[in-house]
């Protein structure tokens, strides 16, 4: 066997390349205060969009300090599978439907119909 051989080599967890050479991309460190008074400093690459908002681990929100308002959401609000039922149906008729399967459900079990 050669001298080089890979026997008794972790392969999934080392690499064989070097760093030599290898230079990060340039970064910029960005700012947010809560508004509790809380600072947060988040590491950017340089040509990264960096958000106004920035939501901490602890679930606050912070706003940037080197200015910035908080951008408006132009994303729809979300819709419940409520709200695209009542799209589709009246009240009127969703009381009719419900009460045609609750009487099926008393039939299947053998119970007394209310009319």
């Amino acid at each position: 066997m050669s001298d080089r051989s890979l026997r008794g080599m972790r392969l999934g967890s080392q690499s064989m390349e070097s760093e030599a050479g290898v230079e990060p991309a340039a970064r910029q460190t960005v700012e947010y205060v809560c508004e509790d008074g809380e600072k947060v400093q988040v590491i950017f690459a340089m040509e990264a969009d960096v958000p106004t908002v920035w939501h901490t681990k602890t679930g606050k929100k912070a706003l940037r300090v080197d200015g910035g308002e908080e951008e408006p959401n132009k994303d729809k609000p979300q819709r419940s599978h409520w709200d695209m039922l009542l799209e589709r149906r009246s009240m009127e008729e969703l009381e009719v439907i419900l009460k045609d399967r609750l009487n099926f459900l008393k039939e299947a079990r053998g119970e007394k119909i209310d009319a």
